[in-house]
């Protein structure tokens, strides 16, 4: 029989009978969410998750993170449009992280290492399915066929992959060593390329159908859209994307000394630039929509990405906001200026914006030649009986064309895209799309998942650390071809990592186990680096919260007991 000592009060282990989690109305659970910065990606990059791997030094397997999902990350991490960073949690506290600086640098790190992409090479008698079209929508679409196990043949006109990224993205913005080694990279992981086959002229849809599993369109929208004043054009009109084309090609444009382009895309912005490295000394832009900044609603702002509008403007491109084209004023046919007239967006009952002139704003512009870009359409050469006289393909969610079984489209092609990483993220959509199509399985169903609000991060946890800038060419410097926006370096990029609030995810700080009061939160016996390294003793546990309260990341959650 045990005898207590005279300064004991109680057996030992005899607390443990006492389970006095039963006072509890509410329970800690681990909740994943995911953070801002994942959902807002068209890809489907979650950054969170290869930023932790980048702040362990883990920098291959960050790599491998990203390759998952998006295969571009080299291509993508210099010409997004990077929504990830607008929707940064940390853009709340001081700046939003540097993640397409990350993005970048882990796929030149790629590239320098030669790292091998995460696909086996597909079975020899796996089922083969058709790309149409060598663009970012049709490699991610490739590739994650690939990933799935499929064969695929990748068809394009052009002799090299790539598409527009090749045939209209300066190469200021995206050098065409990187285009080209992660393209070729990328063409490695077991795709047959078939250069120089257009859909139409060397090969049909009805082909297509008969001999392979499935279809993937991603043929763009190269088609310039129709373009006057009250029915009036120049003799000499071009379009920004055939001029641009023309620039990338051969390195040259006809060059006026001013001149008036009408857009507010991104195509419009580059030939703009373009114009002024070849000599122009007068470019003007002309868009109805708004300058990007603090407080403009998004449904009236520039569709141009907000970098290379403020990069336009160092170099001297000249914007006329909420302006419109009265007339043209023509001497003979040549132009030799503009009518303007302000508008505006003005709501109507039915919630819709309308586009409005104003009487009574007109003013003169003198220039020597208008450019529209107004955006493209889909050339219906090849697949008139797929685009039944519109203008793009009609789709859903999955990029399935309707009424066409086995036919999926993505990128351009499926109109109101338009970004480099909505192709993507098209491309792998598809692919699990066709993947069930082909092994006749039922899609889980599309909802928006919901990012971890800022109100949820404990901010006492954090120091405020300005974001580490990316080093960029002057204006002066910007003649020809340079890069414009450079690298950060090793260090940078991790000190970058560090900044991260970690969103919805635990990162093993042990708050909850150092300052849990019931000793409730219990940790396992290998090296903590994530929730599964913690658990919740509810016998013991009170339902405090206490451990919810001072999770950093808002990992932890209270639940009502049940």
């Amino acid at each position: 029989m045990a005898v207590m000592t005279r300064g004991a009060f109680a057996y030992p282990a005899s607390s443990l009978q006492y389970h006095t989690g039963t006072w509890r109305v509410q329970k800690p659970v681990h909740e994943h969410q995911d953070a801002p910065c994942h959902n807002a990606c068209p890809a489907g990059e979650d950054a969170q998750a290869y930023l932790a791997k980048i702040a362990e030094g883990r920098f291959q397997e960050a790599w491998e993170t990203i390759v998952r999902v998006n295969p571009l990350p080299a291509v993508t991490g210099r010409v997004c449009h990077h929504p990830c960073e607008n929707a940064c949690n940390r853009g709340q506290y001081d700046e939003a992280l540097s993640i397409h600086s990350a993005e970048r640098f882990l796929g030149d790190e790629a590239i320098k290492n030669n790292w091998a992409y995460p696909v086996k090479s597909p079975s020899v008698i796996a089922p083969t399915v058709a790309v149409v079209g060598a663009g970012p929508a049709g490699l991610s679409a490739a590739y994650h066929l690939i990933q799935r196990g499929f064969n695929v043949t990748l068809f394009d006109e052009l002799p090299e992959a790539g598409g527009v990224l090749r045939t209209a993205i300066p190469q200021y913005r995206l050098p065409r060593d990187v285009l080209n080694a992660e393209v070729t990279r990328l063409l490695a992981t077991g795709m047959r390329f078939e250069p120089q086959k257009r859909l139409g002229r060397d090969f049909y849809i009805e082909d297509l159908q008969r001999d392979y599993a499935a279809v993937f369109l991603g043929i763009g929208n190269r088609h310039g859209r129709e373009w006057s004043v009250d029915g009036v054009t120049p003799r000499s009109l071009r379009n920004g994307l055939e001029l641009l084309e023309e620039w990338v090609a051969i390195g040259s444009v006809p060059t006026p000394q001013s001149v008036a382009i009408v857009g507010g895309g991104n195509t419009a912005v580059d030939i703009a630039r373009v114009l002024k490295r070849t000599g122009t000394r007068e470019v003007h832009v002309i868009t109805h929509q708004a300058l990007p900044g603090q407080g403009v609603p998004q449904e009236i702002t520039m569709t141009a990405i907000p970098r290379e509008i403020t990069q336009a403007q160092e170099e001297g491109v000249i914007f006329h906001e909420f302006r419109g084209i009265r007339r043209l004023i023509l001497r003979g046919e040549k132009v030799v200026g503009l009518e303007l007239v302000h508008m505006k967006k003005v709501k109507q009952a039915n919630g819709k914006l309308e586009t409005k002139a104003f009487e009574g704003t007109e003013t003169v512009l003198h220039v020597e030649q208008v450019i529209p870009a107004i955006g493209q359409e889909v050339s219906p050469f090849g697949v008139e009986s797929l685009l039944e006289n519109k203008p793009f393909f009609t789709v859903d969610p999955w990029g399935a064309l309707a009424k066409h079984p086995g036919i999926f489209v993505g990128g351009d092609a499926r109109g109101g895209r338009g970004t480099l990483s909505g192709a993507v993220g098209d491309g792998r959509r598809a692919a699990e799309a066709i993947a069930a199509y082909i092994q006749g399985n039922e899609l889980p169903d599309a909802a928006p998942a919901q990012s971890i609000p800022y109100s949820r991060i404990n901010l006492n946890y954090f120091e405020h650390t300005p974001r580490i800038k990316t080093p960029i060419l002057s204006p002066e410097a910007r003649k020809g071809c340079e890069e414009i926006e450079g690298d950060l370096s090793q260090s940078a990029i991790y000190a970058e990592s560090q900044r991260c609030f970690s969103c919805g995810n635990c990162f093993a700080c042990d708050n909850c186990w150092t300052l849990c009061p019931d000793t409730a939160v219990l940790k396992t016996t290998e090296l903590a680096s994530d929730g599964s390294h913690y658990v919740f003793d509810y016998d013991y546990c009170k339902g405090c919260g206490l451990c919810a309260h001072e999770c950093p990341s808002g990992f932890i959650a209270m639940k009502e007991e049940l």
